[in-house]
């Protein structure tokens, strides 16, 4: 096996590519593999890279790959569908995972896996691009400051960027169901968007209206920090907010099949996702929060480049640790693997501790 090389699933997908073409920027070469052959034969020959056409329903032709590989990078989604295939064939082979998941459920279950990764030697790390490599590292570097902090709140918005394709049809998936805090280290269900508040993100011009969602901090920054009580916030329109403070009436047209059919038809006629141009040009804001019984605060923020390209970066730095043999076995997060100074390793993030801990 070659010691930069690792095998990129779904690299024909909007992020996966993106991943491909900055690769080499990190002295690695990718295999791309994925499901669709013409895209991913035409990837290969744009990027003149190596190639694979791999579904994770032929088990035969999954284990023979894995058994060549040290490293997946799944960047396939939905990954409540191609997570546990593919880590399970990663266990059976000795090949290390990640991922970039977003999905709190994705999270929760590849945790259940930790046993057989230490087993393995190999480590399990979801999560490793936007969601949640800057939050999970921002919730340690505070904690490791307050150490008895007992609750953890996250805000986060993107100025001048928008989601991709394929994470519009994640989302698409989750529409009608239900949100999560941590509330005694125990997840517990509420609806999306119970609580909102405004934010004045540093730098940002405006203050930004946020609301509660069950981001992935929900799992993994308990893990990081062992905070037991979490909520994390996403920047959106006051009117999203009231719309979605009424879902109750709307959830069973949200579930509906051909209502996802409808949605779906209309996110595949937009743009695979936000170009070059978009990309270096927006910003990512962070601003957390970690308070201890006693009632002290301790508030930090981040400013970030635009998420995708934040998450290629992320990706690809973790990937270079782990082929250089830079790894902790069984289920990690970031922050838990590489420590709360991991994204400041990425160009362009800057992060500060806030004087006074106002939202």
């Amino acid at each position: 096996m070659q010691q930069n090389t690792f095998l990129l699933y779904g690299a024909n997908g909007y992020t996966g590519e993106l991943i491909a073409r900055f690769a080499g920027n990190y002295g690695l070469q990718p295999v791309l593999a994925g499901r669709n052959e013409k895209a991913i034969r035409a990837l290969a020959e744009r990027l003149q890279l190596p190639c694979c056409i791999l579904s994770l329903n032929n088990t035969d032709a999954l284990q023979q790959q894995l058994s060549q590989t040290q490293l997946v990078v799944n960047a396939a989604g939905p990954y409540d569908v191609t997570a546990k295939p593919m880590v399970e064939a990663c266990l059976q082979n000795g090949t290390h995972y990640i991922d970039l998941n977003g999905d709190l459920d994705v999270f929760n279950l590849l945790q259940t896996y930790d046993t057989q990764a230490r087993e393995k030697g190999i480590m399990l790390l979801p999560g490793a691009g936007f969601d949640v490599v800057p939050t999970d590292c921002l919730a340690l570097w505070l904690q490791q400051q307050l150490p008895d902090a007992n609750l953890l709140e996250i805000a986060f918005a993107i100025e001048g960027s928008h989601l991709s394709r394929g994470t519009a049809i994640t989302t698409l998936q989750k529409l009608g169901l239900p949100g999560a805090v941590r509330t005694n280290g125990h997840i517990t269900p509420e609806p999306v968007g119970k609580t909102g508040r405004w934010v004045q993100f540093t730098g940002k011009p405006r203050r930004q209206f946020t609301m509660s969602i069950p981001w992935g901090d929900i799992s993994t920054a308990f893990v990081s920090t062992r905070i037991p009580n979490i909520v994390t916030y996403t920047g959106v329109s006051r009117f999203t907010w009231l719309f979605l403070r009424a879902q109750a009436v709307f959830n069973p047209l949200l579930r509906a099949a051909w209502m996802h059919r409808l949605i779906q038809k209309i996110i595949l006629r937009q743009a695979p996702g936000p170009d070059d141009n978009v990309r270096g040009k927006a910003t990512s804001y962070i601003k957390a929060a970690v308070t201890n019984p006693q009632g002290q605060t301790l508030m930090g923020s981040m400013r970030c480049p635009e998420a995708y390209a934040l998450t290629a970066d992320a990706t690809l730095l973790i990937a270079q640790k782990i082929l250089s043999d830079k790894f902790t076995p069984g289920y990690q997060t970031p922050a838990s693997a590489y420590g709360a100074d991991l994204v400041m390793e990425i160009a362009g993030v800057t992060r500060w501790l806030e004087k006074e801990a106002t939202w």
